[in-house]
């Protein structure tokens, strides 16, 4: 009777172990929820043309988004600067400006941040959403409620992408990114060699 209390002991005991293996290799081969830091493209309404790259990070557990490349019509001041801001963007190069501030993450959603509409220079409230895929943002600014705001769909740009971006840009929103091989997220690039195995 003993034996066969202690093989069942040791049978549910390897039946338990299994199981959490499976579970934790699960868990870990998961691929993460995707999220808003990266490039994005904004495109005309009209004409499809680009319009902008907008380049989000995370500082702190706030969402930043950046303009990291214009795409100037002939027509087009060559510096455009913000000259409709009335608060610390004021008069600073659209190229690098801040747009997308204070943007908190919950799953896909970022919620309790600001747009900034460098045209005229007012603040709006915002929110974003990720598309399950990683591929799409959804940016809505609003005055008051949500409801009666207006959704602007932004494409992702592939990490290669940073490579077209001003220098500037790199080493003030992504500065762990000046290394040869890493992407926007500081992951290393596939086919590239991490900057200590080039010693």
């Amino acid at each position: 009777m003993a034996l066969q209390s202690a093989k069942l002991v040791t049978a549910l005991a390897a039946c338990f172990l299994t199981t959490s293996l499976a579970i934790a290799a699960a868990q870990s081969t998961a691929p993460a929820e995707p999220n808003a830091t990266g490039l994005w493209q904004k495109l005309d309404d009209e004409t499809g043309n680009p319009v902008s790259w907008f380049l989000f990070v995370e500082r702190g557990g706030f969402y930043e988004g950046v303009i990291a490349k214009l795409f100037l019509r002939p027509q087009d001041p060559k510096n455009p600067t913000c000259s409709s801001c009335r608060d610390d963007r004021k008069d600073q190069p659209l190229l690098g400006l801040s747009l997308v501030r204070n943007m908190q993450r919950d799953g896909l959603t970022y919620q309790g941040g600001n747009i900034l509409d460098p045209r005229n220079g007012n603040i709006h409230s915002a929110m974003m959403r990720v598309s399950p895929d990683g591929e799409t943002l959804t940016v809505r600014g609003y005055l008051g409620i949500a409801l009666f705001g207006r959704d602007k769909n932004w494409q992702r740009l592939p990490d290669n992408a940073m490579r077209q971006l001003d220098p500037v840009i790199i080493a003030r929103y992504l500065p762990h990114a000046t290394k040869p091989g890493l992407t926007a997220s500081g992951r290393q690039e596939k086919g590239t060699r991490p900057p200590s195995a080039l010693r």
